[in-house]
């Protein structure tokens, strides 16, 4: 019965039954569109022509702003290099600014020009530049009492660096801490001790209290103190201790080394070695070296180095006098009770 069905059907009638398919294919895909649309929001058939009037619109309003400002930022940051690299040379031309002061000025430099490109390259797109920099400004007052301390060491890390009272490997005493500058920077300085300590000090505290630069002239003078005893020669212990400095390289000879008496003390004739050094860092070890060249020379030389002592001399002290022994012959008192 199936196949007489299938034979008795003509060409005519799969023709239109394919196009009934078709038809309902169709109409199912409209109304996925619109369910889409819908959902979406999106007219996707009226999509070309925006997306041509958008681009119609970058062409003609923001296409000549942005070839403007590229060019603008290419001229400015060109500026800014050259300026820079002018700037370097001098710098290294100059022997009184150092690599810190260097580093602050590059920085700058740096952060003004980029701010003036920032700006320049705004105002090219019709941004309204005085409240930018408004809205900075009203930033940097808000941070500035955030961070009042942090300020107060950055401005006396400038005037470090500008005035420049020690330097990167300077020996300097600050606080009564002996050490070598390691590290300048923009809010505290740091020094290396004796015993390979690091000490952080802020700014602040390195240009409001005393400080001893040990280095700042090229020369320094290391003072040995010792003393000989009352009965001794000066002239004697004067020829023995110069005799240690005359043929040490590290000590200066533009500078004669010289023994003076520096005072009359309790138990010694106290004196003091002195000679000159052209590297401040030398200045602990050869005191220390010398204290002991000192002491070992005076007592090869036979003079006396005393150590503190006290004599006492008591006259007519009748308590110290010999005393008669008590006499035997007096009379016992008989006992008596109360």
């Amino acid at each position: 019965m199936a196949m007489n069905l299938i034979q008795d059907a003509t060409p005519q009638d799969s023709l239109s039954a394919a196009v009934d398919s078709t038809g309902t294919l169709g109409a199912v895909g409209r109304e996925m569109g619109a369910v889409v649309d819908s959902l979406t929001g999106v007219d996707f058939g009226s999509l070309p022509g925006q997306i041509s009037g958008l681009w119609g619109e970058f062409l003609v309003n923001v296409l000549p702003d942005l070839i403007k400002a590229v060019l603008l930022f290419v001229v400015v940051y060109s500026v800014y290099r050259f300026l820079r690299s002018v700037l370097v040379r001098i710098i290294r031309a100059s022997k009184k600014i150092d690599a810190g002061l260097e580093s602050l000025l590059l920085k700058t430099l740096s952060i003004v020009a980029w701010v003036f490109i920032l700006v320049m390259v705004l105002a090219q797109f019709g941004i309204d530049v005085t409240a930018f920099l408004a809205g900075l400004s009203i930033v940097g007052l808000a941070i500035s009492f955030a961070a009042k301390d942090s300020l107060e060491n950055f401005f006396s890390g400038i005037t470090i660096l500008i005035d420049s009272p020690f330097k990167v490997g300077d020996q300097i005493d600050v606080d009564g801490t002996y050490g070598t500058v390691d590290e300048i920077t923009l809010r505290s300085t740091r020094l290396r001790t004796q015993n390979n300590e690091v000490m952080v000090m802020p700014n602040m505290l390195m240009i409001n209290q005393k400080l001893i630069n040990h280095s700042m002239t090229g020369v320094l003078r290391v003072e040995v103190f010792f003393g000989i005893a009352y009965k001794e020669s000066t002239s004697a212990a004067r020829s023995v201790v110069l005799a240690l400095v005359q043929s040490d390289p590290r000590i200066s000879t533009d500078y004669p080394a010289k023994v003076i008496v520096n005072g009359l003390g309790d138990s010694s004739v106290d004196m003091i070695l002195r000679f000159y050094i052209t590297e401040s860092v030398l200045e602990i070890p050869l005191r220390a070296e010398y204290t002991e060249k000192v002491f070992v020379a005076l007592k090869a030389a036979n003079i006396e180095i005393p150590f503190p002592h006290l004599q006492l001399f008591i006259d007519g002290a009748k308590g110290l006098a010999p005393q008669a022994p008590p006499s035997t012959d007096t009379p016992m008192q008989p006992w008596r009770s109360a």
